[in-house]
């Protein structure tokens, strides 16, 4: 009666189930960092996946953890996949048993004063799996300029998750469309503050979101000048957060000083920017006379606290931005 749900059974002890994971319109494939403090999503080019991409080691795009290939699936596509390999399974036996079934129907007498009969209920089960399905699009889509693999994010990357690369212009990139959108959403987020927390709680962290980002543009293009400037040798400690001192060390790599990319203005008032970073990381952005001295800013007197507005946040990205691309402009030449 259930010869074929033991054969069945035998030949399955040790079978593995293989299902498929489908790519987007765009030919991408969904991966998720394996480390449970970041489990960062993101998807790489299905052909470069096969192609460029090592089975020793992949690394994520946002924290750089490393692990082998098999470690990658996300946790969607593993939760599809015991489902399926579940349904293969309880399919391929209930097939058994209802095959079982109809031959041992098929073998009872006819006429017979008794007669026994067997029913399995539930109709035919699949016993093909079904691929686990691509996750959106995601906007980002960035290629390697180490290794030229192709992968796609949402917000940021550091890491090439095919070789590791961490790219100095892209993290650049990055660390600017985040200053942009801190400052483009703070009305945004005021707005929505007001009507939960209050408004002297949505003023205060609006303020402090301003503030961070002169910090962030501040470090962004120092990390941005300190990896072009590596072919040219050694640093000062921070040199690139004083804007002479940066200054001069290109003229002396490159024959190129930050007035070659800005203009006497620009340089000014990124300048009073930077003096303010300083204020506001080391003094609480009270002004002392340094500040003075040093910026050149007569709006302000000793004892008073500097403000941080949307455009001086526009002025900073816009002449760090104009600056990083003379660097590389003429380091690319080099």
């Amino acid at each position: 009666m259930f010869k074929d749900l033991i054969k069945k059974l035998e030949r399955m002890n040790g079978q593995s189930v293989s299902i498929p994971i489908d790519s987007d319109e765009n030919g991408y494939i969904d991966k998720q960092c394996p480390s449970v403090a970041c489990e960062f999503i993101f998807k790489v080019n299905e052909d470069d996946w096969r192609n460029i991409f090592n089975d020793e080691a992949i690394w994520c795009p946002l924290c750089r953890y490393e692990a082998p290939a098999t470690q990658w699936f996300t946790i969607e596509q593993v939760k599809h996949a015991k489902a399926e390999a579940l349904a293969v399974i309880k399919g391929e036996i209930n097939n058994a048993l209802r095959s079982g079934a109809q031959k041992f129907n098929r073998r009872q007498p006819k006429n017979s004063f008794i007669s026994m009969t067997m029913e399995v209920k539930g109709g035919i089960k699949r016993t093909h799996t079904i691929p686990a399905k691509a996750a959106e699009l995601m906007q980002l889509e960035i290629q390697c300029e180490a290794c030229h693999s192709r992968f796609a994010v949402i917000g940021s990357a550091y890491f090439c998750p095919a070789c590791g690369h961490n790219s100095v212009t892209q993290t650049f990139s990055d660390s600017l469309r985040k200053i942009r959108a801190k400052n483009d959403s703070v009305q945004i987020v005021r707005n929505a503050l007001n009507v939960t927390i209050g408004k002297d709680e949505a003023e205060l962290t609006c303020r402090s979101l301003i503030e961070t980002c002169i910090s962030d543009g501040v470090v962004a293009f120092q990390k941005y000048s300190e990896g072009m400037y590596e072919r040219f040798g050694k640093l000062p400690f921070n040199a690139f957060q004083r804007l002479e001192q940066g200054s001069n060390l290109w003229e002396v790599a490159v024959q190129r000083s930050f007035s070659d990319w800005l203009t006497s203005e620009e340089l000014a008032t990124l300048n009073i920017l930077y003096q303010k970073r300083h204020l506001l990381a080391h003094n609480e952005g009270i002004v002392d006379s340094q500040y003075i001295k040093k910026s050149g800013d007569l709006s302000y007197k000793e004892g008073q606290r500097i403000v941080v507005s949307g455009k001086d946040i526009d002025n900073l990205v816009s002449s760090i931005e104009k600056l990083a691309n003379g660097i590389k402009e003429i380091c690319d030449r080099a």
